[in-house]
């Protein structure tokens, strides 16, 4: 993973470690009984032209049949001499010859896009390797070099694929500078929010996700809140920390342009949304039968919402309590629950951080 920037100490000239890389990617082809293709002939010819970015578009081009490369060194007979070259070898081969070209930002994108794809080689061990690789790009690079982006994305792509979300968390506190550093635009960042986003629900990181998907959401500007992008945003959002058992807080999405837009596009979601932020559980039961089939019809866990409502339900009657005490009964009253339940949904609530207090059985009264 991304770590601080390194160097790659590889030994040889470029037409040396072209010739060696180009026949290593003709063997693994021909291992695979592909025959049709020769690199180093192809290369010999434009290297004694001196024609090295010419050199660099068919190694990279080739390179994508490293991921069918063996994991372990495998040892070959060249010109006499004996060469060892890996997965890792290999790509950090590639990856020094890039590095000569003053047209890097070309190739690397290419490269982590062939990272991206699965190790056909090593499925178990492949995301592990891909992502050595992908983190020595990204270290290797200047820390404002806008290319560090595309390289993140890859990392992003092969996490996701892998399910190793562990590897990520560290990282995203790096995420603000890394966006300064690459001067990053608003679309640029939206995408990446949005591919974090994408990571962390596929690792059932459910505040992770949506956390990112409202920054995603932060960057569409104040004219474009009515786009269908925003609105299909806004939506995912909404429905998002509806459903997020322990989200209590919807002024971060009310605050946002592009939701408030929905009050004329999605009247009836948004309607969802202002009972979840104001109103209580009569109100959303009214809602219901008003609209029937609606939360099954987006896919909303009503067992949730109603579990939910029922505890802002109640931090709003502590909140609104002209007295200091509140009877059992009017609390069983206003969730809509046996009496006999009502110190357990008030511990609950307690511990979602919406009241505070205490619990009187003798007078039957929470205090």
């Amino acid at each position: 993973m991304p770590g601080p920037s390194n160097t790659l100490l590889i030994e040889g000239s470029f037409e040396e470690l072209a010739d060696e890389l180009s026949h290593y990617l003709d063997e693994v082809k021909r291992k695979q009984g592909d025959n049709n293709t020769a690199v180093q002939a192809e290369i010999t010819p434009l290297l004694e032209q001196n024609q090295k970015d010419e050199v660099l578009k068919k190694l990279v081009t080739g390179s994508a049949v490293l991921n069918s490369a063996p994991e372990k060194g495998q040892a070959t007979v060249y010109m006499s001499s004996y060469c060892a070259i890996e997965f890792i070898a290999a790509y950090n081969l590639l990856v020094h010859l890039v590095r000569q070209s003053p047209n890097l930002n070309i190739f690397l994108p290419k490269i982590c896009h062939n990272l991206s794809a699965p190790v056909s080689s090593s499925p178990t061990n492949g995301p592990g390797l891909a992502l050595s690789v992908l983190a020595t790009i990204f270290n290797i690079l200047p820390q404002d070099n806008d290319v560090r982006y595309h390289v993140f994305l890859a990392i992003l792509r092969v996490i996701r694929s892998s399910g190793s979300f562990e590897l990520l968390r560290p990282q995203l506190k790096n995420l603000d500078d890394w966006i300064t550093q690459w001067e990053t635009d608003e679309e640029d960042q939206r995408k990446l929010y949005l591919t974090i986003a994408e990571v962390a629900e596929e690792a059932s990181e459910e505040q992770q996700s949506y956390l990112y998907l409202l920054l995603a959401l932060r960057t569409i500007p104040s004219d474009e809140a009515s786009s269908p992008e925003a609105r299909q945003l806004s939506i995912r959002a909404l429905k998002s920390a509806l459903s997020y058992p322990t989200h209590f807080d919807f002024q971060d999405l009310t605050s946002l342009d592009s939701v408030q837009a929905l009050r004329k596009s999605d009247a009836t979601i948004f309607e969802l949304l202002e009972i979840f932020n104001a109103q209580v559980l009569d109100d959303y039961n009214d809602f219901k039968d008003e609209h029937d089939d609606f939360i099954a019809s987006q896919d909303l866990p009503d067992e949730i919402l109603v579990r939910k409502m029922r505890l802002l339900t109640l931090a709003s009657l502590a909140a609104s309590t002209q007295s200091r005490s509140l009877p059992y009964q009017h609390i069983a009253r206003a969730l809509q629950i046996p009496s006999e339940d009502t110190e357990i949904w008030v511990i609950d609530t307690i511990r979602a951080g919406l009241v505070e207090g205490k619990l009187s059985q003798l007078n039957q009264t929470f205090l």
